[in-house]
């Protein structure tokens, strides 16, 4: 199936435009897969159960990869990515106001590098609606749902607009995550200095508190960051997560950096800004991870994305100190039996190195 997609289905999908041939793949999971009958066909198909349950900041896992946010920004095909092996979707990002987005084109390739560049803008139809579709979808998997800041809001006010969003989400989330690392909106990265970011995450922890026991639902918060910050400064936003009993981090975002590709440079300065992913991420988002599961003495969970495309690549990540994964850009290349492939992959990696379960496994690559 693999081979089917890459060599047929992926080259007829890259001669459209990026952003179109991703809103045809939307929509062709919405039919394909919008019954439970087709639903159930998938998941034989295509659900790995090798792992056992995978218990993450109180929540349960089947296997350990996600679809990280960005893919299905609306919640529109939750059960369908669930019916095709990924655990957990994490839609998104969502604004409390809708937007439309930086102007078009605005999502690029670059398959010499397997690689993606998009600058979106955190184009969703607003918190609000997105949550009573969500409300209204009899879920699979775990939900995450990723919360970003409109770009007409001030960062001064951010903590408000953050707050409205999360106040929403709460209802239908399995856990939230807060991004404050996408390059696509403006000054949205300072909020990750640590006068910023902890004066957020401290106001969201309190409402999160308060609606918990209103509702008697432990909510896990999470916070995304970018794989362009300094050494000092993911050591302080690990500190601040620690101390604020923050979930987990979700490291990397993409990145702004243009390092070391195959593509053309005159190509590359034709696309312009926005954020980079996909296998030229890899290597720095691994970097990361080791550098907060190191300052947190493996104490802070870790979901790792960036540059996955096999199950040694999930491997590596999991090595690195990841307890959970994401992909986006590797399923855009890899097709619809990517999750499958990887998850059976990194299940037989597993049990040639010796490991039991996946928890040993993690944080092998570095000392504590």
């Amino acid at each position: 199936m693999s081979k089917i997609y890459q060599n047929l289905i992926r080259q007829m999908l890259f001669k459209a435009q990026a952003e179109t041939a991703h809103e045809f793949g939307i929509e062709a999971l919405k039919i394909a897969l919008n019954s439970k009958p087709a639903q159930d066909f998938a998941v034989k198909q295509f659900a790995c159960n090798e792992f056992g349950k995978l218990k993450r900041f109180g929540l349960t896992f089947k296997n350990p990869l996600g679809i990280a946010a960005g893919f299905d920004k609306n919640g529109q095909v939750v059960n369908q990515l669930d019916a095709l092996g990924f655990a957990f979707v994490e839609v998104g990002t969502v604004t409390f106001e809708a937007q439309k987005g930086n102007e078009k084109p605005r999502l690029f390739r670059l398959p010499e590098d397997k690689a993606l560049v998009n600058r979106l803008g955190f184009n969703n139809e607003g918190t609000a609606k997105v949550v009573e579709r969500l409300k209204k979808t009899s879920r699979n998997c775990v939900l995450g749902v990723n919360i970003g800041k409109n770009k007409d809001v001030p960062n001064e006010e951010a903590i408000e607009n953050y707050k409205k969003s999360f106040d929403l989400a709460f209802a239908v989330a399995d856990y939230i995550t807060v991004n404050v690392s996408s390059p696509n909106t403006p000054n949205l990265r300072e909020l990750q200095k640590a006068e910023n970011l902890e004066g957020l995450l401290s106001t969201l922890q309190k409402r999160n508190s308060e609606l918990s026991k209103k509702d008697k639902k432990n909510l896990p918060l999470l916070v995304k960051i970018a794989p362009d910050l300094t050494e000092g400064e993911i050591d302080t936003i690990t500190d601040i997560c620690l101390r604020l009993k923050i979930s987990g981090i979700i490291a990397t975002n993409t990145t702004v950096s243009r390092n070391n590709l195959q593509t053309k440079k005159d190509e590359i300065e034709k696309i312009g800004i926005g954020g980079l992913s996909g296998k030229p991420l890899q290597t720095r988002s691994n970097e990361v991870i080791k550098q907060i599961y190191k300052t947190s003495r493996g104490k802070l969970p870790i979901v790792g994305v960036g540059g996955i495309f096999s199950a040694e690549d999930a491997f590596e990540k999991i090595r690195s100190g990841a307890c959970l994964l994401q992909a986006y850009t590797g399923f855009i290349y890899q097709g619809f039996a990517f999750a499958r492939d990887v998850n059976f992959g990194l299940a037989k990696i597993l049990r040639q190195k010796g490991f039991s379960h996946l928890d040993e496994a993690v944080g092998t690559a570095i000392k504590v």
